[in-house]
């Protein structure tokens, strides 16, 4: 059976921790920053550990 290729979208979105725990960036960043208050964006920059059910397919995309 060939090789799964890496979704291209998911690897620019996701990445895998050293435990195997599949990471993203909170949403909501990108955009109109300056209405939002320091402590708002503070908490949406930090990384958001997903789901186990979504990380299961997450982890498909990515080939592992």
């Amino acid at each position: 059976m060939p090789k799964q290729k890496t979704h291209s979208g998911a690897k620019k979105r996701f990445r895998l921790t050293g435990t195997g725990k599949v990471v993203k960036q909170g949403a909501g960043m990108r955009h109109n920053l300056e209405r939002k208050s320091s402590e708002l964006t503070r908490r949406l920059n930090r990384d958001v550990v997903l789901a186990p059910q979504d990380a299961k397919v997450i982890k498909k995309l990515l080939g592992k």
